[in-house]
């Protein structure tokens, strides 16, 4: 609730100072209010038709992309506070000077549609920036009444001090205003920041970084006032990850030396340009530095799998060499040729599938009675009876089943035989066809390395979302910071070398 109250009173004021001048300036030269009242209506009714649209699109989607539009709101958010409080950092001591300034050439220009559209088009941004704020503190809200109720309380009180100012009865520092309520501003907003993280990981975007760093329970647990600010107000969880306190700091720590570096010691132009340029080459040095410095992660299987038969006692060993699986069964030497059959999840793990051909062609031969005994485990099949089918047989094998293996990267995951050999035996004196299956050798991976396999792959996987973020994403972000301060830097340069001298004809610039 503190937090949206803030927030509205901040974004708040800023519409009502705007609006209180432009009221001022419209009644002092005889203008109507009406046109103002009519377009600051319309940009209050189109912010909140943003935040209505926001909540709608967001409610109807499924639970993963609900959870990466949060993401994007919330980082939105961040940007345009982070925006509003540079902006005032630089900007409140002569906000009101500037706004009476801009307001009066309006006037000047002989008529009042400019200051009506300075009124619609500053409680529409202030708005809009608003709906986005509170649509994303929403969410990270535990109580979403006392939060909008925050959020109308703050308006209310904005709008009595923009009254108050319009009329004369109220005086505001607005330097130390804007100052002290950017501080919480920005705690509010790296909460947020920490927020969007939490959520694109839960959206499944972002998977590295997310080792655990510290317990916080302890300092805020759930129900108490502590918890509620620390967790609800500025957003921190009670599990912070390492991004996230990564991201926090590198988020609050500067924000906060811009607002309360003291005014008599900031850098001029020249030297903030050096400071510019010095910290695009920290960027890029980083940058270099974590390509150069993370390792690429490795994973290796053993080369042999252990096989169990159908009693769970282990017969032998399996291993893959490209499309062929080769088998140790009770000392026997034995191999099959598989094919790449696609690829499927498999225990969690994504794996290629390969199996050998289910299709084999029929054998045909004949077989006496005591051979027939023999394939059949020692006994006659059921329906032969030795005096009335004494043989020869005509006899067909074929094979029923396949050898089915899960690799990843060309190292064997898991593996399976379920090939049996069915024989129908006709004649020798029998009337009709007999069909038996033979007991065969099927067989299986050991569970036991199947799950220590999926762990290490597991494992793999995510050292290689850390080794592409940190290699890759992280440096290129830092890049990306490094070409905005430089272009920033170059941008302040140009204004410096081509604005015009305001000294007189012959005097130099300087000169007293």
């Amino acid at each position: 609730m503190l937090a949206t109250f803030i927030i509205g009173l901040r974004e708040g004021l800023e519409a009502a100072l705007i609006v209180s001048i432009v009221a001022t300036f419209l009644k002092r030269n005889g203008q109507p209010l009406r046109p103002m009242w009519i377009g600051v209506g319309a940009a209050v009714t189109l912010s909140i038709l943003v935040g209505v649209v926001l909540s709608v699109i967001e409610s109807s989607l499924p639970q993963a992309a609900q959870e990466g539009m949060e993401s994007i709101i919330n980082a939105i958010a961040v940007v345009l506070v982070t925006t509003m409080i540079l902006w005032m950092a630089k900007h409140a001591r002569g906000m009101k000077r500037e706004l009476e300034t801009a307001a009066s050439d309006a006037l000047a220009s002989g008529t009042s549609r400019a200051l009506v559209l300075m009124a619609f088009l500053a409680v529409l941004k202030e708005g809009f920036e608003t709906s986005v704020f509170l649509l994303a503190t929403f969410s990270a809200a535990s109580n979403t009444w006392f939060a909008a109720a925050g959020a109308v309380l703050g308006i209310l009180a904005a709008v009595g001090l923009g009254y108050g100012l319009y009329t004369g009865g109220v005086k505001l520092n607005l330097a130390k205003f804007f100052k002290y309520t950017s501080v919480f501003l920005v705690l509010v907003a790296a909460g947020l920041l920490v927020s969007a993280l939490r959520t694109a990981h839960e959206a499944g975007w972002l998977n590295a970084g997310q080792q655990r760093t510290l317990d916080l329970a302890w300092l805020a647990p759930n129900g108490s006032v502590r918890g509620a600010v620390l967790t609800g107000v500025l957003g921190i969880p009670a599990d912070p990850r390492l991004i996230e306190v990564l991201a926090w700091t590198a988020y609050v720590v500067p924000m906060l030396l811009i607002i309360f570096w003291p005014q008599a010691h900031r850098p001029g132009a020249a030297a903030s340009r050096r400071i510019k340029v010095a910290a695009a080459a920290g960027c890029a040095i980083a940058s270099v530095a974590l390509m150069i410095g993370v390792r690429t992660p490795t994973v290796s299987l053993p080369a042999s799998a252990p096989i169990v038969g159908a009693s769970g006692d282990r017969i032998g060993t399996a291993e893959l060499h490209g499309t062929t699986m080769r088998m140790v069964i009770d000392g026997h030497p034995t191999q099959v040729a598989v094919a790449d059959a696609g690829s499927v999840v498999h225990d969690g793990v994504t794996a290629r599938v390969l199996r050998s051909d289910a299709t084999p062609s029929d054998i045909k031969r004949t077989a006496t009675l005591s051979e027939v005994a023999l394939l059949n485990g020692g006994r006659l099949p059921v329906g032969v009876v030795a005096e009335r089918n004494p043989g020869p047989f005509a006899l067909t094998e074929s094979l029923s089943g396949q050898v089915t293996a899960y690799s990843v990267d060309g190292q064997l995951l898991d593996a399976s035989d379920d090939r049996r050999v069915i024989d129908t035996i006709s004649g020798g004196g029998l009337d009709t066809a007999r069909t038996f299956t033979l007991p065969g050798n099927t067989w299986v991976v050991a569970p036991t390395y199947v799950a220590t396999a999926t762990a290490a792959l597991n494992d793999f996987a995510s050292a290689q979302a850390e080794h592409r973020f940190w290699r890759w994403v992280v440096p290129g972000v830092l890049l990306l910071g490094a070409a905005a301060l430089l272009a920033a830097a170059w941008r302040s340069g140009r204004t410096e070398t081509i604005r015009p001298s305001t000294s007189p004809v012959g005097v130099p610039v300087g000169t007293p």
